[in-house]
C-alpha cells in the first residue's frame, strides 16, 4: 500500500475539519483508495485550538522548514487565508517537489500562473477542489468529466453569505441592513462582509471556473463585478410579482469566440433551477453543446463541506503517478482584450421614481429610443406628487441601457432612478 504524508498549514475552521476528516477516515481511504494517508506535521500557533482538536503536539511548529525539509511529506495542505504568507510557503513547497492542496480561491485566482511555474520546475502538482464551491465536487467535473463537451456557458451562486441575505429578504420582507446584521450574529457575514456582499468573493471563483470551462485564461480585471448592497427588498418584491427571484450570480458564457465574465445580481425566473436554491446552499448549472445542462448543489461552506473537498484532492494527489497542469498559456502576458466582450447583453428591471405629470412617460420613452431601448412593458404606481414606474426592458446591449439611464437621469422630471437589475 501507497504511504503518503501530509502536511497541514493551519488548523483553522477548515484546517480543523480537515484533521478531523483524516484523523477520522483513515482506515476507510486506506480500503477504499489503497493509499495510506498520515498526517506528518502541521504548522499552528494557537496552542489552544492544538489541544481542542488533540493534535500530538511534537508533530505541530511555527516554521515552514519543518515542512519543507521533511522528505516523508509529499503533500502540502494550506489553510491560512489570504495572500501571505500562504503564497510564499506553497510556492517554497511545489519548488521543493511537494504537491499543494488549497481552499484559498483570491490567493490562487491572482497567483495562479506563479503556482504552474513553481509546480513545474518541482514535479508536482495543484490540487483546487475546493476553492470554488465549499463541498461541490464542481472542478474535477469540469476537468475530468466534461471531455465531450465544449462548455457554452456557466452560472452559478458561488457565495453563500449574500445567498442567505437575499433568501432571508425574499422569504421574510426584511430588509438588507437587518438581515446582514443578523447574518453576522449566526457566523454567516465576516465583521467586514465586504468580499462577500460586494462580489469579490464571487469574482475570485468565477476568474478560476471560467478559466476552467473555456480553457483560457479568464483575470479579475475582465470580470465585471456589482454587488447586493443596493438591493431593496422593494425590488424583491416587484420581482415576484413578475414571476422572478434575485441571486447573486457568477455568469460565464462563449459567444461567437469571446468570452463573457460578469458578477451582478440578477432576476432569474423561478422555474429556473437556480431559483429553489436557498440558504447558505451553492448551485452551478453547466451547459455543455452535448450534455446540455448539468447542476450541482451543495453546502459551499463550513469545515466539514470544505474539509471534505480538501480531503478528496489529498487522496486524488496521492493517488496520481504525474500531475496534470493547464493546458493552456495561463501566464498574464497570454491575455489579450480581444478574447473577452464587454458589452453583454440582458434583459432589465428599471425602478425610478418621477414627477406624476403629463408628457414625463413620452420623454422617459423617448430616452430609452434615442439607443434602441425597447420596453417590454410599464408599471405605474402614484404617490403623493411623484409616481414610481417600473419598466421591464426587452433584450439590449449594456452599453446602451446606460447611455439611456444617464439621459434620462438628466430629466428634470425623474426625481430618482432607484434600480437597474438585470433579467437573465
Amino acid at each position: 500500500m501507497k504511504k503518503v504524508g501530509v502536511a497541514l498549514l493551519g488548523l483553522g475552521t477548515v484546517g480543523g475539519g480537515t484533521y478531523r476528516i483524516l484523523s477520522e477516515m483513515r482506515e476507510k481511504i486506506k480500503s477504499t483508495d489503497d493509499v495510506d494517508i498520515e498526517i506528518i506535521h502541521v504548522l499552528e500557533r494557537n496552542q489552544d485550538r492544538v489541544r481542542e482538536l488533540g493534535v500530538d503536539p511534537k508533530i505541530v511548529s511555527t516554521d515552514i522548514n519543518n515542512v519543507l525539509k521533511d522528505p516523508r511529506i509529499s503533500i502540502v495542505a494550506e489553510f491560512f487565508g489570504g495572500i501571505e504568507p500562504a503564497r510564499s510557503f506553497l510556492i517554497q513547497s511545489l519548488k521543493a517537489g511537494k504537491s499543494i492542496v488549497t481552499a484559498n480561491k483570491e490567493m490562487f485566482s491572482k497567483h495562479w500562473s506563479e503556482f504552474e511555474c513553481a509546480a513545474k520546475e518541482g514535479n508536482a502538482g495543484i490540487y483546487f477542489e475546493a476553492t470554488c464551491a465549499g463541498g461541490v465536487p464542481i472542478i474535477r467535473t469540469l476537468t475530468a468529466s466534461m471531455q465531450g463537451n465544449t462548455i457554452q456557458s456557466i452560472q452559478g451562486i458561488v457565495n453563500g453569505t449574500t445567498n442567505y441575505i437575499l433568501t432571508k429578504m425574499a422569504d421574510e420582507g426584511k430588509d438588507y441592513d437587518s438581515v446582514l446584521k443578523e447574518a453576522q450574529k449566526l457566523g454567516y457575514a465576516e465583521a467586514n462582509p465586504s468580499a462577500d456582499v460586494d462580489g469579490f468573493d464571487s469574482m475570485y471563483k468565477l476568474s478560476i471556473l471560467s478559466t476552467l470551462c473555456f480553457n483560457k485564461k479568464v483575470p479579475l480585471n475582465k470580470i465585471y463585478r456589482e454587488g447586493i448592497t443596493g438591493i431593496d427588498k422593494i425590488d424583491i418584491e416587484n420581482g415576484k410579482k413578475f414571476g422572478y427571484t434575485l441571486k447573486l450570480l457568477a455568469i460565464g458564457k462563449l459567444n461567437d469566440g469571446k468570452i463573457e465574465a460578469r458578477v451582478h445580481p440578477a432576476f432569474i425566473a423561478n422555474e429556473n433551477p437556480l431559483a429553489s436554491v436557498k440558504g447558505s446552499f451553492n448551485a452551478i448549472l453547466i451547459n455543455g453543446d452535448n450534455v446540455g445542462d448539468i447542476m450541482l448543489y451543495g453546502r459551499g461552506a463550513g469545515d466539514l463541506p470544505t474539509g471534505s473537498a480538501i480531503v478528496s484532492d489529498i487522496v486524488y494527489c496521492a493517488r496520481q503517478q504525474t500531475h496534470k497542469l493547464s493546458s493552456f498559456d495561463n501566464r498574464p502576458e497570454a491575455v489579450s482584450d480581444e478574447d473577452f466582450e464587454n458589452d453583454f447583453e440582458c434583459e432589465y428591471y428599471v425602478r425610478m421614481n418621477v414627477m406624476d405629470k403629463p408628457g414625463v412617460l413620452a420623454k422617459i420613452a423617448a430616452a430609452f429610443g434615442k439607443y434602441d431601448v425597447s420596453i417590454n412593458s410599464v408599471e405605474q404606481i402614484a404617490s403623493q406628487g411623484s409616481a414610481n414606474i417600473i419598466f421591464m426592458i426587452h433584450m439590449t446591449q449594456e452599453s446602451f441601457i446606460n447611455k439611456a439611464i444617464k439621459d434620462i437621469k438628466s430629466l428634470s422630471e425623474v426625481l430618482a432612478v432607484n434600480s437597474i437589475i438585470r433579467v437573465i
